[in-house]
């Protein structure tokens, strides 16, 4: 029996343990909607040829556009065509700039050793904390940073605003996720009643913090005594730079760079350390990578340090690296992604696509199949990453899609790579991690990234 819409809706909260279960028995499999096709694949032919091959004729869509644009605008992951050429060009440009890695990772180390206080102070007391809740914040931070050249600061607790920022944030992506399986979104925005009204007060939360924000760099840039050799680090002043002077196309930018940039390195580490605690051999291998990458280093000082940790120290931890590849592989940040198919095709399997059909390949369910990884496909081994030497292999990109693949693949990879590196380099130099109740599994928030739900209360210990 074909599955339905209405079996999505059942299934919300496992959403994607049922699609898992679904890829299990069929590769690619279409789902019966009463308005669309939808089609889900988990074949990396498949997904080469979507990503790749035949690149133009899979793109986000009208369908895609009208789900994501309330939240993510005429942004980069919310258009096609000239819009996205655009943009891609232009952040292209700035993530492969020496000013943007150089002030992100200053940025990095330094909300690194934050972190690594308020741990401290937690081990020395014995409390439990909510490790996804303070990398959410951190994460945050970062981000603002780079994008706005503000300090948030919601790590310490000393910004309302940007906590407030921050939840609205998560619940304006989980509520926009949701329309993906209620067929009647439109109808309640129509009416502004459920989960429609709430998704709407969320981004006026959303709107009126980035807009000032905006307004207040537009005011400081224009201003006569602003002093033009003044380094412009951040993303903001350098569109501004540019003479892009439009509020709306730059809060669009900037929130896709934030959506980018946030939850999916914050839910990644979390996972990371939720694996690591889940596999303490794992965590004592990392740890002992890091002592010997860093052992010039040895500080009791955080900022200290993170400060001394090179990039050529970065670049010797293979094991981390595959560690966290390994825990991107079972918890991807993007669980599902969808295209719509904008011209009738035939998939490599033989399976036929109809123009307008949404066609979705599915990182989550092809981590575990073991058609694509072996009969291990579900465990959590970094070791599958490493060559007999013991260095870093990549896989192929329609194999592993935690990045995409293609055209559209993800530009902040190596940007990413080097916030978790930084993160997990000082957690494991200077803390044993532990889950508070070592029997309970975590599950995920369904939500557009792959949040743990309910978040990950550990136990800290120093090192």
């Amino acid at each position: 029996m074909a599955p339905t819409i209405l079996l999505l809706l059942v299934q919300f909260a496992l959403l994607h343990h049922y699609m898992t279960d679904l890829a299990r028995k069929y590769p690619t499999y279409r789902l019966i909607h009463p308005l669309r096709n939808e089609i889900y694949t988990s074949d990396p032919v498949n997904v080469e040829y979507m990503l790749k091959t035949n690149f133009k004729n899979y793109g986000k869509g009208w369908h895609n556009y009208s789900i994501l644009s309330s939240l993510l605008g005429d942004g980069i992951f919310a258009v096609d065509g000239e819009k996205w050429r655009e943009q891609r060009k232009v952040s292209s440009y700035e993530f492969s700039t020496k000013v943007l890695r150089d002030f992100s990772t200053v940025i990095f180390r330094r909300n690194a050793a934050k972190l690594a206080n308020i741990l401290t102070e937690a081990a020395t007391s014995n409390r439990v904390m909510d490790i996804q809740d303070l990398l959410m914040k951190s994460t945050l931070d970062s981000i603002f940073k780079v994008a706005f050249g503000v300090e948030l600061d919601t790590m310490c607790g000393s910004s309302e605003e940007g906590t407030a920022f921050g939840n609205a944030f998560d619940d304006a992506s989980a509520l926009t996720l949701w329309r993906y399986v209620d067929v009647s979104w439109q109808i309640k925005r129509a009416l502004n009643i459920g989960s429609e009204a709430k998704l709407k007060k969320r981004i006026k939360v959303i709107d009126n913090f980035v807009f000032n924000l905006i307004h207040k760099k537009i005011e400081q840039m224009h201003k006569s005594e602003y002093d033009s050799s003044m380094k412009k680090d951040d993303i903001l002043s350098r569109f501004l730079q540019f003479n892009e002077n439009d509020p709306k196309y730059l809060r669009d930018i900037i929130l896709n760079f934030i959506i980018a940039g946030k939850d999916t390195t914050a839910t990644t580490l979390a996972w990371f350390i939720y694996m690591l605690c889940k596999h303490p051999l794992v965590q004592e291998k990392a740890a002992e990578e890091v002592r010997k990458a860093t052992s010039k280093e040895e500080t009791s000082d955080f900022a200290d340090f993170a400060s001394s940790v090179s990039e050529e120290a970065l670049e010797k931890m293979h094991y981390l690296h595959a560690a966290i590849t390994e825990t991107l592989r079972l918890y991807p940040a993007v669980p599902v992604d969808a295209k719509i198919c904008f011209s009738d095709d035939t998939l490599p399997d033989g399976f036929s696509v109809k123009k307008g059909d949404m066609v979705s390949y599915q990182p989550y369910a092809m981590g575990r199949m073991r058609f694509i990884w072996g009969d291990d496909a579900e465990d959590f081994i970094p070791e599958r990453w490493l060559d007999e030497n013991g260095f870093f292999q990549q896989e192929s990109p329609f194999k592993f899609t935690a990045f995409q693949a293609g055209p559209r693949m993800c530009l902040g990879r190596e940007f990413a790579y080097r916030q978790m590196k930084i993160f997990s380099t000082m957690l494991l130099k200077f803390f044993i991690l532990k889950l508070s109740d070592e029997s309970k599994e975590a599950n995920y928030r369904t939500m557009i990234n792959l949040h743990i739900d309910g978040g990950l209360p550990v136990c800290v210990l120093h090192r």
